[in-house]
């Protein structure tokens, strides 16, 4: 692989095989794809190439290998990791699969769909619908994520508790590998245990093993029953316990349970327009409950009135209130999923993306609390997520009047207490965003030297020029 920048010759062999049209020079129309979403990352590149088919990818691909240029894959530009921002010196070209956004077929009795790699999510969900059946991977930038992208994180979002992560929501993958050959994996099946399973190692690698251009997913039938409610909590205790309780309950009828704090509910009402407190009074914490049925509405409305009804006796639901409209549904779940955002007018915010077992969280979530604050009195926590499946977005927002700059400096001194105490506690440091760059050298320093040799190994076996998105997840 090269680090200097490709010639004039080399870009014009590129530009030939997508043609001028899609091989993009112009600096004001690439800046977009060169930032992160959180602008942690800043890169350089002297081309962004728009390949409208598997063959362009391939032909890119043959002759960044034969060439050593670097290639950064790039989708819809959501990451949050810098996995998907080229790097600074100028030397990596970005392909983008945006062209690629079809959907190729869809199979409401097998409950599959075959998709482009570059089709958007909420396209995605669409042609499910228009088909009865419904994708069950939701996410706060399902507009603009796209598929490929999807795959490549292994994203989570709201649903894992009930439908699992990407991984298992795929069944089989089109590949475009680095020398430019294509595997063609697109299996509708369920059960094949025909040698290695290659699929797995291309979801969750980050475009650095190749480029997805294309997927199996697998469809569920639309619920028939659907009730989402949001109740007020004294502690983060009487969360898992509720947990607890709803689980039993509702069984693989609970699709979401997530955990908020109140500050997380100030910043959203302060900040989001339209967006209002569901409850009258105040509480320490909150649970939003999701509960879809596959037989009636009757059947979620007696579910979540049983579950509430129980919380009240228990002494574990202060308050609560049922969503009574899909506006109201809607609502809720957008204060939700507006909470990261959120926290971007209240000045610098230092972001951890951890997961640690669920029984844990309340025990992980106060010593985390007495370490930051002693650490950086004033600090404003607002530690929010996906308590079904432990996956915790522990966000700390700077303390009120602090200088921005040196808050955000102070980054990794917050990431190693929070980072180290995910660990003591058997957790992750990334649960659904990824490594890219954010990430790369603490992994190194945490991961055993067999783990980190044998992820060389695979990347050196299926990039052997060292062009697929380097310095992503490994060391270039």
């Amino acid at each position: 692989m090269s680090s200097s920048a490709p010639s004039s010759d080399l870009l014009a062999r590129f530009a030939a095989i997508v043609g001028e049209k899609h091989a993009v020079r112009d600096p004001a129309a690439i800046a977009p794809h060169l930032v992160e979403n959180r602008g942690l990352y800043h890169g350089a590149s002297p081309m962004l190439l728009k390949p409208g088919s598997v063959e362009e990818v391939s032909a890119i691909l043959k002759l960044a290998s034969e060439t050593g240029a670097a290639i950064v894959p790039q989708t819809g530009n959501t990451g949050l990791v810098g996995g998907q921002t080229p790097r600074e010196g100028g030397s990596d070209i970005i392909l983008s699969l945006e062209r690629m956004n079809r959907v190729r077929d869809i199979d409401p009795v097998g409950n599959t769909i075959v998709v482009d790699g570059g089709c958007i999510l909420a396209d995605v969900h669409k042609a499910a619908a228009e088909h009865g059946r419904m994708f069950p991977l939701s996410l706060g930038s399902e507009g603009s994520c796209r598929i490929a992208g999807n795959l490549s994180t292994n994203a989570g979002g709201t649903a894992v508790l009930a439908y699992g992560n990407m991984r298992q929501l795929c069944l089989g993958l089109e590949v475009v590998l680095p020398t430019g050959e294509i595997w063609n994996g697109l299996r509708r099946l369920k059960k094949d245990n025909t040698g290695y399973d290659l699929r797995d190692l291309f979801i969750g690698a980050e475009g650095t093993l190749g480029v997805i251009t294309g997927a199996v997913l697998k469809l569920f039938p639309q619920p028939l029953g659907h009730q989402v409610a949001f109740a007020g909590l004294q502690s983060v205790e009487d969360a898992l316990t509720l947990f607890k309780n709803a689980s039993s309950l509702c069984g693989t009828a609970l699709t979401g349970f997530e955990l908020m704090p109140r500050i997380g509910v100030e910043f959203t009402v302060r900040h989001i327009p339209g967006v209002r407190d569901p409850l009258e009074t105040a509480h320490p914490w909150y649970v939003l409950i999701d509960i879809s049925t596959s037989d009636s509405a009757e059947t979620a409305e007696r579910m979540m009135t049983a579950l509430l009804e129980q919380g009240y006796e228990a002494g574990l639901v202060q308050d609560a209130t049922i969503a009574s409209s899909e506006a109201q549904q809607t609502a809720i779940w957008h204060m939700r999923e507006s909470m990261s955002d959120a926290q971007k007018p209240e000045g610098g915010s230092i972001k951890h993306d951890v997961s640690v077992p669920v029984a844990q969280i309340p025990q992980f979530m106060a010593e985390a609390e007495k370490a930051v604050v002693a650490a950086m009195p004033g600090a404003r926590i607002c530690a929010f997520g996906h308590m079904g499946d432990g996956n915790i977005h522990y966000n700390i927002s700077q303390p009120v009047g602090a200088d921005k700059a040196e808050f955000i400096g102070r980054w990794r001194e917050m990431n190693k207490i929070v980072h180290g105490l995910v660990l003591r506690y058997g957790g992750s440091i990334s649960a659904e965003h990824g490594i890219g760059q954010l990430k790369r050298d603490e992994l190194a320093s945490i991961r055993s030297d067999i783990e980190m040799d044998l992820m060389r190994r695979i990347k050196t076996a299926f990039d052997p020029a060292g062009i697929m998105n380097p310095g992503k997840v490994l060391k270039a």
